[in-house]
């Protein structure tokens, strides 16, 4: 009978020592933070790219991180080819988009768009010295496009009435690589993203005159209940300037 009692006492005991030592495991991972699992392709500078460490950053990268902090989220980023997002999105394998992309009605077939936070528009870009200066100079030459890109779908629209072709590449960084070797004339990029390029290479460009796209948005899978908190997000971002702050510290000019 004392020898049960020991037992009994000590099994008692040594629970009481594993709940004070949070030794069951449940009350450990309910304070674990929850995770917002982002998808980008990191290419498109100055929205993401990486660094000299190999680090994405840029500036949907900080506007990301502003969200997931206001909605009390541990931020993991995922870099994957931009025309493989939407994918990502419909099998649920990342929470949210962030990636430079459009809110196209096409787009809007297949995933949710948050409200807009940025619009930059199209732009033709060339070498200097080219005597491409116009849509029409572009008859007969070779045009650059990422592929699954808002560039995309409007380089195909044009190729038509401008007599050019088109070349579908990966990524943002490879469409330069190909112009400055001649192995494309022109590259279609987005307007803030050409810019970037331009400075930093011996590069000129115009405007695409015929388009009017849609600014940029957070994209979500379908029915996502995330849309309406992030919106709340943006809404409050605008107000208080953080948006502002982010275009001046990545050199964004709002269209």
């Amino acid at each position: 009978m004392v020898k049960k009692l020991i037992l009994v006492m000590t099994l008692a005991f040594a629970m009481v020592l594993m709940t004070a030592c949070g030794g069951s495991g449940n009350e450990g991972s309910s304070k674990k933070q929850k995770v917002l699992t982002m998808g980008t392709s990191a290419d498109f500078a100055p929205f993401e790219t990486r660094d000299t460490s190999g680090n994405v950053e840029g500036f949907d990268i900080d506007l990301a991180k502003y969200i997931a902090k206001e909605l009390g989220y541990k931020l993991e980023v995922k870099d994957m080819k931009f025309d493989g997002l939407i994918g990502a999105l419909q099998s649920k394998r990342v929470d949210m988009v962030l990636s430079g992309m459009s809110a196209t009605e096409e787009r809007a077939k297949n995933v949710d768009f948050s409200k807009q936070y940025h619009h930059s528009g199209e732009m033709f870009v060339t070498l200097k010295g080219s005597n491409i200066k116009k849509l029409e100079d572009i008859k007969g030459k070779t045009v650059g496009v990422q592929l699954g890109t808002i560039q995309e779908e409007g380089a195909d629209k044009l190729k038509g009435k401008y007599d050019f072709s088109v070349k579908k590449l990966d990524n943002s960084t490879n469409l330069i690589q190909e112009l400055l070797s001649k192995r494309i004339q022109v590259a279609y990029l987005d307007k803030t993203v050409a810019d970037g390029y331009i400075k930093k290479q011996n590069l000129t460009g115009f405007d695409d005159p015929t388009t009017s796209s849609p600014g940029m948005a957070v994209a979500f899978p379908k029915g996502s209940n995330l849309k309406d908190k992030v919106n709340k997000v943006l809404a409050k971002a605008e107000k208080n300037g953080k948006l502002d702050e982010l275009e001046k510290k990545w050199k964004i000019d709002q269209q």
